[in-house]
């Protein structure tokens, strides 16, 4: 998928997203979604679309993560997204997983907590939308994955509630990827 391609995709992608999040419960807790991912499945195709956008922007990551490269682009101008816009694009590089759908793929919202567990994190998502408490438990058609992934060099934990449904993902994290990226970069 070019650039071009996904720029034009991405009306109806916020769209499909905003309407998962609708139903989810999130989009009445007003969360900031720190950034957009993309999934990518060829290595050219990925080296084709980092510097596409870092024409756009400023690389303010290029870190491994689980094995591979992962890219986060600050964009000079935001997606519109909503009422507002999303500051960041995550694109990762290939790894072994292939993807049955390139393309925009998820969104990553901001829960502002203390979390530093994936538990704590479910209880302080679940206190303020309760009615997920059975997404959270698997009795509906949702998919959750719970993780922690870590950078290289991160020191600031920020567990992920996943919600996959359809090809579209919302995940949910305590802190903004630009806090991760700093806590990154901050030297003991």
């Amino acid at each position: 998928m070019s650039f071009e391609q996904l720029m034009r995709h991405w009306p109806a992608f916020s769209h499909a997203i905003q309407a998962f999040s609708h139903e989810l419960g999130l989009a009445t807790l007003d969360l900031h979604c720190d950034h957009a991912a993309l999934r990518v499945n060829d290595f050219d195709n990925a080296c084709a679309l980092h510097l596409a956008f870092a024409h756009q922007g400023e690389i303010i990551s290029n870190n491994v993560i689980n094995g591979r490269p992962i890219i986060i682009i600050k964009l000079d101008q935001g997606l519109a997204f909503n009422q507002g816009t999303i500051d960041c694009i995550e694109l990762p590089y290939p790894g072994d997983k292939h993807y049955p759908n390139e393309g925009w793929e998820h969104i990553e919202l901001v829960l502002p907590c203390q979390a530093t567990t994936i538990e704590a994190l479910t209880a302080a998502l679940l206190q303020q939308q309760p009615q997920l408490a059975s997404v959270l438990a698997g009795d509906t058609d949702i998919e959750v994955k719970l993780s922690s992934p870590k950078g290289e060099h991160e020191r600031l934990a920020n567990p992920t509630i996943a919600f996959k449904r359809n090809g579209l993902c919302i995940k949910v994290h305590p802190h903004s990827i630009e806090a991760v990226i700093h806590s990154e970069q901050t030297l003991d």
